[in-house]
């Protein structure tokens, strides 16, 4: 499988200093300096690698049987994160205060790793967070930057399909973020005195280092109906699913999910005879992104047992039968979300030989609702058509 990536970010201030002899170095106000953006690529294993259990750790692909080829690429992309080359930076001088509010923004846009910059004497906050630089040109996240200076949020808008379950405030499904990284540092104290820096004999500066850790804010889930026994009975899926009980925005800042939960709508699509351990089932799989849990800063948490989620997660999608007839099946996900609360892989599985195939004319058939696979209950109540 093609690497995956996710983010580590070194940020390091090289402040050029003029000097007469070492050690008296001296820093001038505003005297330009250098800032390097250094990255390193990771598996995406190193990522999505909490505990779901005491010891047990995380393993995606035991469990991911849906598989990712060129047409998974072309309709989805790339399975894991891909590495932003471009960034934006806000810097916010704080003056002799450390935390204080922003009363001031200094954005700059950088491409590649390198950011040059010039910096006073005092105490400085900086945000980084990936550029979007879209192929067709259509962006769904809205970035808030004049609400307050001294955080961003980003959110995205309902699309026109509509949310069926638990979508308590809104009818419609809202569109998928893109992919989002993030970064923030507090109290950067710039002094005269050189507390804090160190003396690079190569380069004849001060250098003061900051380990920023750019992490995704946004979250990606691989979801999979896994369909036995089908004997060609269900044909395809109408394209489309739903996944619910996320939040609508997060902040780039603390990356914290907002308190408004939404349903998230995204791509599937069917494939047939996949191999699940030896047996031949298809597979209606899909790949989502969300800001994740609501009111959650999901990168910050080690095990699912401090998720304190308290929404239901349901996923959604419409089954097309070898009869002309489509039928809307709705999965109760919320235990899985939980514990992949990093994001990671929904898997449920039903069984067509207890499933009748629908029979009334005229278009949509019941709602199969299904309880969580990792319940191992399966309900499936006959009611009217959506």
């Amino acid at each position: 499988m093609k690497k995956l990536y996710t983010l580590l970010l070194l940020l390091t201030l090289l402040l050029t200093a003029a000097c007469r002899r070492e050690p008296e170095l001296h820093l001038y106000d505003a005297q330009p300096n250098e800032t390097r953006l250094i990255f390193a690529e990771l598996e995406l294993d190193t990522y999505w690698d909490y505990e779901i259990e005491n010891g047990v750790y995380y393993d995606w692909r035991s469990e991911w049987f849906y598989g990712w080829d060129d047409e998974d690429r072309r309709i989805f992309g790339e399975i894991g994160y891909t590495l932003p080359n471009i960034f934006n930076i806000r810097r916010y001088f704080t003056g002799d205060q450390p935390y204080a509010p922003h009363t001031r923004v200094i954005p700059n846009t950088i491409e590649g790793r390198v950011f040059q910059g010039e910096f006073t004497y005092g105490f400085w906050d900086m945000l980084v967070y990936n550029d979007l630089k879209l192929i067709d040109g259509v962006q769904s996240l809205n970035f808030d930057e004049e609400t307050t200076l001294d955080s961003i949020t980003v959110y995205t808008n309902q699309s026109m399909a509509p949310a069926r379950y638990y979508a308590p405030k809104y009818t419609h499904a809202f569109y998928e973020p893109e992919e989002l990284f993030s970064a923030y540092e507090q109290a950067i104290d710039i002094n005269r005195s050189l507390d804090g820096f160190d003396y690079d004999a190569e380069r004849n500066v001060w250098v003061k280092r900051l380990n920023m850790v750019l992490k995704p804010i946004t979250y990606i889930y691989l979801t999979q109906v896994i369909v036995h026994h089908n004997n060609g009975k269900i044909v395809g899926v109408e394209g489309s699913g739903n996944l619910s009980g996320f939040a609508r925005s997060s902040v780039l800042n603390s990356r914290r999910g907002g308190d408004d939960p939404i349903t998230v709508n995204h791509r599937t699509r069917w494939k047939r005879n996949c191999d699940k351990n030896g047996e031949p089932v298809d597979i209606a799989g899909g790949r989502l992104l969300t800001f994740g849990i609501c009111e959650h800063a999901c990168n910050d948490i080690r095990n699912w047992r401090e998720v304190k989620d308290k929404h239901r997660h349901y996923m959604d999608l419409t089954m097309l039968f070898n009869n002309g007839i489509d039928s809307t099946f709705v999965f109760d996900v919320s235990d899985q979300v939980r514990k992949r609360f990093k994001g990671g892989v929904l898997t449920v599985e039903i069984d067509m030989d207890t499933i009748p195939v629908p029979s009334r004319s005229g278009g949509s058939a019941f709602d199969a609702v299904v309880k969580d696979f990792e319940e191992e209950t399966w309900e499936f109540p006959v009611g009217g058509g959506q």
